[in-house]
């Protein structure tokens, strides 16, 4: 009822009043996101947390002049991988391994079946698959930011390739997926904040087959 409850309170904050958030909090937020579950445990993004108001400044005419780009807390970019590799892949299985502390063949036999098939696919297609994996975090996030009582507004509406060149994330092999503001909103310039939620009837959304 609790999680609930803090998911009823929060909103898309069409404005924040720059307070800063505790970086307890922002790690708490963080750790949500890591530990969302992904397509074979690959985790086939990264998360720039940026604080550096001279960025924000920089990314907020490529994000629709929206004033939260600004006037958040922090700024959080999800950067999907632009491919599956060899390496990249390697990584995450020889990491599991390590912490582990064992080989598995059944393990190692699903290593060898994704690098047969990943990074021979096209690039687009591998970069859409590893960009609906940041979207699972990115959702951990926004729960994570609720149950801690901080605002947090999903943005899609920005230049990727703008983004992706300020930040220099092409040269890292990554491009932005979607941006998430954090902060506290400002109730007094915020047109959404007394509106009622809206979201469909559970008989709408749900099918139940028994």
């Amino acid at each position: 009822m609790e999680l609930l409850n803090k998911l009823n309170w929060r909103y898309a904050a069409k404005a924040m009043n720059g307070k800063k958030v505790t970086e307890e909090k922002i790690e708490r937020i963080l750790e949500a996101a890591r530990l969302a579950p992904t397509s074979s445990g690959l985790q086939p993004f990264e998360i720039f947390v940026i604080k550096n108001q001279q960025i924000k400044e920089k990314i907020k005419p490529v994000a629709w002049n929206q004033s939260v780009i600004t006037d958040c807390s922090h700024l959080l970019v999800f950067a999907a991988w632009d491919h599956y590799t060899e390496d990249r892949i390697n990584y995450m299985f020889d990491l599991t391994n390590e912490i582990r502390g064992f080989k598995n063949e059944g393990w190692e036999n699903y290593r060898q079946m994704l690098l047969k098939a990943y990074p021979q696919k096209e690039k687009e297609e591998n970069f859409n698959h590893a960009a609906k994996q940041a979207y699972i975090s990115f959702a951990h996030a926004i729960i994570a930011a609720a149950f801690e009582g901080v605002d947090a507004t999903p943005i899609e509406g920005f230049d990727p390739a703008a983004v992706d060149k300020i930040l220099g994330l092409r040269e890292k092999g990554l491009r932005s997926t979607v941006l998430l503001p954090i902060g506290y909103r400002q109730e007094s310039e915020d047109w959404l904040v007394n509106l009622v939620k809206v979201r469909k009837p559970m008989t709408d959304l749900v099918t139940v087959i028994e």
